[in-house]
């Protein structure tokens, strides 16, 4: 089987098993601010603090798709302003493993030059849910240029998250 095929047949698996385990527990899931703070390119020379604020909404799509928004900052006066999507696959009540994807425009001030104004983010972060339903998670995520220029250098970034449910405020 060609590569591309196994991928296109992985993700579509993938994407029925998140059909089927996210509604259990998410059903009552509010929108949430969420609160980043991290380390910006743990996987090279241009460390910096990543602090992050993201609007993720309760509204759905596809059964279990939800659209996310987001600024980050970065110590070396970094920013990337982005949107995408999101999946919250519950594991039982507590824990939560959500895999997203957004697109955004990056302006590298002092800090990594990433090759466009246009990056990508792959994220996969893995939460603890409360009675409240705020989460702690602990995120990885990667932000490149997809190959748009030949300058493609990418960024890792490990943070750590805290989701508010809106309905507290």
């Amino acid at each position: 089987m060609e590569l591309s095929a196994r991928i296109f047949s992985f993700m579509a698996a993938f994407a029925v098993a998140i059909a089927v385990m996210a509604p259990s527990a998410s059903a009552d899931d509010p929108s949430f601010i969420s609160v980043g703070i991290g380390w910006y390119d743990i996987n090279d020379d241009q460390s910096a603090v990543d602090i992050r604020v993201e609007y993720r909404s309760k509204a759905k799509f596809l059964g279990f798709v939800k659209p996310w928004v987001g600024v980050e900052l970065t110590s070396d006066i970094a920013a990337y302003g982005v949107a995408g999507v999101l999946a919250d696959i519950f594991f039982g009540r507590r824990f939560v493993l959500t895999p997203s994807f957004g697109v955004g425009v990056y302006a590298d001030g002092d800090g990594k030059d990433l090759g466009s104004a246009i990056e990508f983010r792959s994220q996969i972060e893995l939460g603890y849910r409360f009675d409240d339903r705020s989460r702690l998670a602990f995120a990885f995520s990667h932000i490149s240029n997809a190959h748009l220029t030949e300058q493609n250098p990418g960024s890792e970034i490990a943070t750590i998250y805290y989701h508010i449910p809106l309905d507290r405020f």
